[in-house]
């Protein structure tokens, strides 16, 4: 018999003028030395600025959130490197450049904090400390108790309320936390899940790669899309070219 998703669980313990780029967010007094420094990751905030992230928040987010805790020890002097790394189970870490882009996609220059965020692909839990950040709620979702397991344990030391982890198929989404002011996706399939739009709220937005004929491209290759819920329907955004690892349904 499968085991059924389990409910949430709170982590306790747990032609015109360029405009100008937004100051990198301050980290005031860096403490410690080495990867724990603020220095690091301020360095890292730099480059993600030269590559066009402007949202302030999105840049402060990714300053606060230290990303050598959620590697494995062995590839922590890689993890203020703008590459994915990985994170065990054939699964990996998002480059900071692309966890930064979708989430200054899902903000869509927002001046307030998002509301409850659905993340589906919840891996080593570092997207999730990202988005904690930036909504007032996060629900998470993990396919692979594994990896499951493993973000409750990078995520406990540090007290965030605001997330919840599920472990479950995130192509059914999370109906009980519906509905969500934004679904942001680690994993790409050849279709957004019907389920995800359903769990959007009006005025939503959702941000995913797909692969196939969705995204304009050879059976495959994947690009990020953008779906706004809006009331006269879905408006789909097909941007860049990206690498995430396939959607999968069921959970192990």
């Amino acid at each position: 018999m499968k085991e059924r998703p389990s409910f949430p669980a709170r982590v306790q313990g747990l032609g015109e003028q360029p405009k100008p780029r937004p100051a990198a967010p301050a980290i005031a007094q860096p403490q410690g030395i080495g990867l724990d420094s603020g220095a690091v990751r301020q360095r890292m905030v730099d480059k993600l600025m030269a590559l066009g992230v402007r949202d302030a928040a999105v840049l402060e987010a990714m300053a606060s959130v230290e990303r050598h805790r959620f590697v494995d020890s062995a590839l922590a002097n890689q993890a203020y490197e703008d590459t994915s790394l990985p994170i065990g189970l054939g699964q990996t870490i998002s480059k900071p450049s692309v966890v930064a882009r979708m989430a200054e996609l899902l903000r869509n220059g927002s001046s307030q904090k998002l509301g409850r965020v659905l993340e589906i692909g919840t891996g080593c839990g570092y997207q999730a400390a990202v988005l904690s950040q930036l909504a007032s709620e996060v629900y998470s979702m993990e396919r692979l108790r594994g990896l499951h397991d493993k973000a409750r344990a990078n995520l406990r030391n540090l007290f965030l309320p605001n997330v919840h982890l599920l472990f479950g198929d995130g192509m059914l989404g999370f109906p009980q936390g519906a509905p969500y002011a934004g679904i942001i996706a680690a994993a790409g399939g050849e279709a957004i899940p019907a389920a995800w739009i359903e769990q959007l709220a009006m005025g939503g937005r959702l941000v995913a790669p797909v692969a196939g004929s969705d995204g304009g491209q050879s059976a495959g290759q994947q690009v990020l899309m953008v779906v706004d819920k809006t009331p006269h329907g879905l408006r789909q955004t097909v941007l860049e070219a990206v690498h995430f690892v396939p959607l999968k349904s069921g959970f192990a």
